[in-house]
């Protein structure tokens, strides 16, 4: 900040004695004391805001990039997504259309194709979602906190109980006892 020696500070200090005598320097040197803290406190201040300003336009700048990456990556899959999409209902058309095809010469054999195709589509459809509950199921016991079987082995709390309750529950049940208190 300043460059004070210590050359320096005795001649200020030989010259304030001077001028402001003995009786007040102690006064004026804490006073001068205390405005060169405030200015130091007022200069890291300053500092630190402007080092928190650059690190927030920096963080800023960063998300911006950040954003546009995933942008850029959204985009793309995307497009492949599209692509897929477009071959897959290429192949289908291709199949329904040799299946077609195939069900005008063979016309008696297409009905009873036709039904066995529905049937396995059914199955397969039940068992996807007999399979899919089966997953649910699994998967929130799990993700459940403590098992049940756990608690009992271990006797942990199965039930929820009020302080009220608990006061009740371990209350002694004779009235000699009910009657006495602590103090007495």
């Amino acid at each position: 900040m300043i460059d004070l020696g210590l050359s320096k500070i005795a001649i200020i200090g030989v010259v304030a004695l001077i001028v402001i005598g003995p009786e007040k320097l102690p006064k004026v040197a804490r006073m001068a004391g205390t405005l060169y803290g405030r200015a130091q406190r007022y200069l890291n201040q300053v500092k630190s805001e402007v080092t928190r300003e650059i690190e927030l336009e920096e963080l800023k700048n960063l998300q911006k990039e950040v954003q546009e990456a995933a942008q850029s990556v959204k985009v793309s899959v995307e497009e492949s997504m599209h692509g897929v999409e477009n071959s897959i209902s290429g192949s289908l058309a291709e199949a329904e259309d040799a299946w077609r095809s195939d069900g005008n010469s063979h016309a008696a054999h297409d009905h009873d194709g036709h039904d066995a195709h529905e049937a396995m589509l059914r199955a397969t459809n039940d068992d996807l979602a007999r399979k899919a509950r089966e997953f649910r199921r699994k998967k929130l016991v799990r993700n459940s906190a403590v098992p049940g079987w756990y608690k009992q082995r271990h006797g942990g709390k199965m039930h929820v109980q009020s302080a009220a309750a608990r006061v009740a529950r371990f209350r002694p049940r004779n009235a000699s006892a009910a009657s006495s208190s602590f103090y007495s």
